[in-house]
């Protein structure tokens, strides 16, 4: 019954979020969660909360800001918390992004950025990626309304160095620059230190991958007070809750134990370098990735073809049919058990 529907929906395609499958037997390793469970600490921080239930959780999150302000080096007034990035960049797109000239950002990239820009009527032009799946911040020097920039990349996990970060943003200074870090930790620079120079950087991360807390959907942004305040605008006229009291409590615990973020990173890179060596050795093309997955390829076999392989041997992956991608294949770092198993697979497939 579409005929009940506002005009805009009918013009929408919407993200396609990774399969959740219910199978228990797959290695899952499409949607670039964390292979390890949360710090403990966090399970018993969320356990202490639910005796306040009842209540509504603070509006502003001033501990879970702090607690990022004091991590990061800034004020609690520069940080802004949301129910994950993926609200955050919305709330981004809204707010901050929507300009009559158009929005920049890479052809391959995560693909919501194209979804929110239909969703709130904001025009932009995608900047292709160079031969080597690379972004080339040179290709930006145009006119544009803001730019939008993953870093590390998705899907290819290719990051810039912030000395390139610093110069785009120092290139454009009246138009609002936004570096998606989602995959930050995972051995890329994060812009947040560029922050105190330039008033136009806005720099969102999230929780999901390297304090593993995909399932308690929690993200956060920092910039100068007058971007920050533009979300908070945004947000209370949206939902002035956001984020219940369990997933403050838990996102708090996680930003505050460095032992076992820095432990389980460490871990992640590891399993990602033996991974990449171990498709490379198979003659997969494996770009150098600064995230928890890999972006690899091999020309001897159709990319969709070897997604459903992998699946038929209980090993899930991420498939793209876009174009100039369509035979690469996204594979998350799991544990080096379940990375031995990728490996084991990809040998009898090639």
């Amino acid at each position: 019954m579409s005929r009940f529907w506002s005009p805009v929906v009918h013009n929408l395609s919407p993200y396609v979020p990774g399969e959740q499958p219910k199978l228990d037997d797959l290695v899952k390793l499409n949607t670039n969660e964390n292979p390890y469970p949360p710090s403990p600490r966090v399970l018993a921080a969320i356990a202490a909360a639910t005796d306040r239930l009842h209540l509504y959780p603070d509006p502003r999150a001033s501990e879970l800001r702090e607690a990022i302000a004091l991590r990061y080096g800034v004020a609690a007034d520069e940080v802004f918390v949301g129910n994950g990035s993926d609200e955050i960049l919305a709330h981004t797109f809204q707010a901050l992004l929507k300009h009559d000239a158009p929005l920049l950002f890479p052809d391959i990239t995560y693909s919501f950025f194209p979804v929110y820009c239909g969703l709130y009527g904001i025009r932009y032009e995608p900047v292709p990626l160079d031969a080597a799946m690379r972004i080339r911040t040179a290709d930006y020097r145009r006119p544009c309304g803001a730019i939008i920039l993953p870093n590390p990349n998705a899907p290819t996990g290719i990051g810039l160095p912030r000395s390139e970060i610093e110069t785009l943003v120092a290139e454009h200074p009246d138009q609002v620059v936004v570096i998606d870090e989602a995959y930050v930790d995972f051995g890329a620079e994060s812009a947040v230190p560029l922050i105190k120079r330039h008033d136009n950087l806005l720099v969102v991360q999230t929780l999901s991958k390297s304090r593993a807390l995909a399932g308690l959907r929690v993200g956060f942004a920092i910039g100068q007070r007058h971007l920050i305040e533009a979300l908070v605008r945004v947000k209370d006229s949206f939902n002035s809750y956001p984020l219940d009291r369990l997933a403050l409590a838990g996102a708090a615990a996680a930003i505050e134990d460095a032992g076992w973020f820095q432990d389980t990173r460490q871990r992640i890179i590891a399993s990602r370098e033996k991974l990449a060596r171990g498709l490379t050795e198979l003659g997969f093309e494996v770009l150098p990735s600064q995230a928890n997955f890999v972006f690899a390829r091999h020309r001897g076999h159709a990319g969709a073809h070897l997604a459903a392989e992998f699946r038929r041997h209980r090993v899930l992956v991420r498939h793209f049919q876009k174009t100039r991608i369509d035979d690469y294949l996204r594979i998350t770092v799991g544990t080096d058990d379940q990375c031995e198993r990728v490996i084991a697979v990809a040998r009898d497939l090639v």
